[in-house]
């Protein structure tokens, strides 16, 4: 989509667009953020160095990977690791799930200690591997567990505590209405509401009239989540929903500049592409970033498939992505990529 051609409702005085609050800041407990514009938990996307590039680009909080809270209770360095965090990215929220309220428990204090401003725990994930342990999104159809879990988790926790739910185990019993009021009477200091039942996974369209129903029905903020795929929709969702905030999490893959643009288009401007250098300059980032926490060999592999997402739906793309399946070292890749984006300068193609 062409940033400049957003519909003219959109494009109005700023008087009417702040109305949607996504410039007024989130209050979550005793954190306060500078907008309501906030970065989602993507598994084996969200690391530090993502994480970095989505807060130089206006998101507002980033949250860290889903954490498994076994894992920390026994200190496995790779579930460590997902707490690795600095100062460039503050604040930082670390999301842990499991199923087991005293494992929870530690496993918070664990999180706080390594750094985490605000506690997050899931319940809505819908991976197999994540639902058959009783965690994630099996949660919603175990709401007497969940309520345990979130008393032990809340009397440990010092930061403030956030939930992240999808609407219910199944589309035809939206039960995130119930334990929503249950979770703020826990002490939960925000929800974030991601429209979709667990069946679902990241299919069908998500249910923005549910999450503007759970925003009637609690006093914390509530957060929506799901289809936010253009600036657009971020001031959609708000405006329909009246919600407090908005969370966006596969659309800032390899396009972190989406933070910035709702942000712009929330100020009643015309959210702006990023030039080609812009583009190579945010891709080098990402791979120095990557280096520091993985070592370069490491880090050029990984970049060779986070270009593709860099690259998405651009010009000349597609004969792109062909020419880099089997460039393994950094070097060669940013070649390519040096002669792609220049094809694209030429053409005067920005996205």
């Amino acid at each position: 989509m062409d940033m400049t051609s957003a519909p003219p409702a959109i494009l109005q005085p700023a008087q009417r667009l702040q109305q949607a609050g996504l410039l007024k800041g989130l209050q979550i407990g005793s954190l306060s953020l500078e907008s309501s514009v906030v970065m989602a938990p993507l598994a084996g996307i969200s690391d530090l160095a993502f994480r970095i590039l989505a807060r130089r680009h206006g998101a507002a909080m980033v949250t860290s990977e889903m954490v498994s809270a076994h894992g920390l209770i026994q200190r496995q360095k790779k579930t460590l690791s997902y707490l690795r965090t600095s100062a460039e990215e503050s604040p930082l929220a670390v999301q842990i799930f499991g199923a087991e309220p005293a494992v929870m428990e530690e496993a918070a204090r664990i999180a706080v200690d390594a750094g985490a401003a605000v506690l997050d725990i899931n319940a809505g994930c819908p991976v197999r591997k994540v639902v058959r342990t009783g965690a994630g999104g099996a949660l919603l159809k175990q709401p007497e567990l969940f309520e345990r879990i979130l008393a032990r988790v809340r009397r440990r926790c010092s930061v403030p505590l956030t939930v992240k739910m999808r609407t219910g185990w199944s589309h035809h019993s939206p039960v995130v209405l119930d334990l929503a009021r249950m979770a703020e009477e826990c002490g939960v200091d925000a929800i974030t509401v991601h429209g979709r039942s667990v069946p679902q996974g990241f299919g069908g369209k998500a249910d923005w009239d549910i999450i503007g129903e759970v925003k009637t029905r609690l006093r914390i903020p509530v957060i929506g989540n799901g289809d936010i795929t253009e600036p657009v929709h971020a001031i959609a969702m708000m405006e329909k929903t009246d919600c407090d905030g908005v969370m966006i999490g596969r659309a800032a893959i390899g396009n972190p500049w989406i933070f910035s643009q709702v942000l712009a288009l929330s100020a009643g401007l015309p959210p702006r592409a990023p030039s080609p250098e812009e583009r190579r300059e945010a891709i080098l980032s990402h791979f120095e970033l990557l280096s520091e926490l993985e070592g370069s060999t490491r880090a050029a592999r990984r970049m060779r498939g986070l270009l593709l997402w860099y690259t998405k739906s651009l010009p000349f793309s597609s004969r792109f992505r062909g020419a880099i399946t089997s460039i393994t070292d950094m070097s060669s890749l940013m070649a390519a990529l040096d002669l792609f984006l220049d094809k694209l300068a030429a053409a005067g193609a920005t996205h």
